[in-house]
Order: structure tokens, then C-alpha cells, then sequence
């Protein structure tokens, strides 16, 4: 998605209700605890992918999110509206605004007074030019914490340029590790970029707040996707150190056997990632390869011809096989699965993490949990 600011909203003229005191409360493992921002108080203005998203991730969390929208929908909204099916407005309070009016400008201004946090997805400048950006907010609200929600960035030689998550991704370097040697890279469309930059936004507000309380002093949040996805390759910068990751020699995440997606005989695709070596024992056991030494496991000379051999026997059954015999043991194994199938995985139903409704339309419930302590 596009949070650049030059398209209009998903949100049509429906307004959505405010949430219900059953609604700010979670049921998690059985267990009813207060969610950790009941009280908080958020206005959101209208944009697309992960500024409604961090909306959504407050607003399960217990924040009351006012979204402030446009009188009507753009072209890319329309294409992805989902009507009053549409998870991203789960649990916010509508408002219809138009802020090319001083009137409505001024009403705005009244709902961030009176706000904690500021959520606005717009392309730089964008505010300030309605009379919205931090500056003027800060005269109405010393102590509000404005999140600001870019693809680029607020300032940089691509500030104003358009973008969607993919691009994003591209330029932290980290769309180039999704790729086999040769192949083309890909990534599921608008997670890695457009929802880790929400959840970097979310985390930098709630961040924020905590400074607010201690200082009585507000803070712009500036929570670019490129910036929030190059804080998220820490790992791969750390495997990269250490030469097994972007460099020209073997990887253990491109070349070796036991990490990588294999095809079985219906056509389905499992996923194998057995890096330690006890895990890598009961994954060769299980394949039935007894000739194999298992203290070899990081000969890089080996694998091409093992690998080779991990393919032929994964394409020799059906991926039920692999799932009786593999799944639920420490060999590192999980089937590849839609997302219809995913919803009625025993281990997913079990967290329940999905939802259904009478639609048929999946969403997803809030995440992480809190439980007691003690």
C-alpha cells in the first residue's frame, strides 16, 4: 500500500461504532485481562495500508482511535474497499471531515486537543499545508506525540517520492536475501514493509508516551518503512557478518539442505529449517538417510549433491506423508499452507489467531498477549 499521501481512503461514508466495554477487554487463554492502552486517546487521519494498520493495532490494544476521513473515496480505495467488512476500521469511531475547509481544519484541531497520539500517513508537508502539522498541533496540545507514518521518510533525496511497500523493501537491501541465487526475489505483498512500519509506528508511539509522562514535553514520531525494515535485518546483518549471508560464498539459507522449500509428489510445498544439529539428526533420520554423517552437516562441499537427494525424496510422497511423519517433531518442519488453510490448522484454531465471520471474511486477532503475572 501507498502511505505516501497522493491516494484517498479505504473508508467509505459508513461510520463505525464505538467499541463496547466487552471490546476493550481481551479473552486470552481463557483468562479476561484489562488491554494495556484502555484509556488512551488516539486520532487517526485517513490514509492507506499501514497507517490504518497502526490505528487497528492500538485500537485492539484498548486505545480509543478517532479516524477522522474524507467526505468520499479514491480510485485505489474503492479497488480494495471491503465495505463494513473491512478489518482496518475494527473498532475506530468515524468522523467525516473535509480539511480543504477552515471549519472542519478547526474541528480536527478540536479532536487532537484532546488526543494523546496522532497517527497521519501523508506525504511530507502534506499537514502542514492543511494547518495540521506538528507545529500547530503543538499550540492545541503541548503533549500530544505525533506519529507520522512515510514510506521514505520526512526528510532524504526521496522524501516526496511515491512508493508502495515493495519498494520499500527493495531499498533496505533486504528484498535481495528473499532470492535464490539467480531467481527472482519476492515477498508476501504489503507484510514485510507496510505492516513492520506499523508496528515500528506503534511501538514508537507508545514509546513516545512514556517519555510524554515523564517529561510533560510532546515528540514527533518519524517511522519511515526503509528506516523500520533496516532495523528489522539486525539479524541478517548479523548473520552477514559473519560471511554466511550476501556474500559469494555458500549460505546456509540459499545452498544448504536442511534450510529451504521442497515440492512434494501433489504438488504442495513443505518447508524444512533444521539448523541445529540435533534437529539436523532427526530430520536425516526421518528421511531414512543412515549413510549420511551427521558431523558433516556444514560441509559445504556436500551439499549440492544432498540437496539434490532431499529434493528427489520430498518429490516421492505427497506432502501428507511428510506432514505424519514430520510435523510436531523437533526436526524443524512446517507444511506450506494457504491462508484458508492456515485458519483451520489445529495449532492456529488451538491460539486462535484467526477469525471467520458469517462472510466468510478472515481477520486476525490481536497479538502479543497479556496474561496475569503471577
Amino acid at each position: 500500500m501507498n502511505p505516501c499521501g497522493r491516494c484517498k481512503s479505504f473508508w467509505p461514508t459508513l461510520v463505525v461504532s464505538r467499541p463496547n466495554e466487552s471490546s476493550i477487554s481481551q479473552l486470552v487463554l481463557g483468562v479476561r485481562v484489562n488491554a494495556p492502552l484502555r484509556g488512551l486517546r488516539v486520532v487517526e487521519f485517513e490514509g492507506l495500508g499501514p497507517g490504518p494498520l497502526v490505528g487497528r493495532l492500538l485500537a485492539d490494544m484498548g486505545a480509543e482511535v478517532t479516524l477522522i476521513r474524507r467526505p468520499q473515496s479514491g480510485a485505489v480505495a474503492n479497488q480494495f474497499d471491503a465495505g463494513d467488512r473491512d478489518v482496518l476500521r475494527h473498532g475506530k469511531i468515524g468522523v467525516a471531515l473535509n480539511l480543504k475547509q477552515p471549519s472542519d481544519v478547526a474541528k480536527a484541531l478540536d479532536y487532537v486537543a484532546s488526543s494523546d497520539a496522532l497517527i497521519e500517513g501523508n506525504r511530507p508537508g502534506v499537514m502542514e499545508r492543511l494547518g495540521l502539522g506538528p507545529a500547530q498541533c503543538a499550540a492545541r496540545n503541548p503533549k500530544l506525540v505525533y506519529g507520522r507514518m512515510t514510506g521514505w521518510g520526512q526528510n532524504g533525496p526521496l522524501a516526496q517520492a511515491a512508493g508502495h511497500d515493495l519498494n520499500y523493501v527493495a531499498l533496505s537491501g533486504l528484498l535481495s536475501l528473499s532470492a535464490h541465487r539467480g531467481e527472482r526475489p519476492i515477498i508476501p505483498p504489503t507484510v514485510l514493509g507496510d505492516a513492520s512500519g506499523a508496528l515500528g509506528l506503534a511501538f514508537g508511539i507508545v514509546c513516545a508516551l512514556f517519555d510524554v509522562r515523564r517529561t510533560g514535553q510532546g515528540r514527533v514520531v518519524d517511522a519511515a518503512i526503509v528506516d523500520v525494515m533496516g532495523m528489522l535485518g539486525t539479524i541478517a546483518m548479523w548473520v552477514r557478518a559473519s560471511g554466511h549471508l550476501d556474500g559469494p560464498g555458500p549460505s546456509v539459507f540459499y545452498d544448504s539442505p536442511f534450510y529451504d522449500v521442497y515440492a512434494c509428489a501433489d504438488g504442495r510445498y513443505i518447508s524444512v529449517a533444521a539448523l541445529e544439529p540435533q534437529f539436523y539428526a532427526l530430520l536425516i533420520k526421518a528421511l531414512g538417510f543412515n549413510d549420511v554423517d551427521l558431523n558433516a552437516q556444514n560441509d559445504e562441499s556436500a551439499w549440492p549433491a544432498l540437496k539434490s537427494r532431499f529434493k528427489e525424496t520430498f518429490a516421492s510422497r505427497p506432502s501428507a506423508h511428510w506432514r505424519e511423519v514430520l510435523e510436531g517433531t523437533d526436526a524443524c518442519f512446517a507444511p506450506v499452507l494457504s491462508v484458508s488453510e492456515a485458519v483451520n490448522h489445529p495449532h492456529n484454531v488451538a491460539r486462535e489467531i484467526f477469525r471467520v465471520d458469517d462472510g466468510g471474511t478472515v481477520t486476525v486477532n490481536v497479538a502479543p498477549r497479556f496474561l496475569p503475572l503471577g
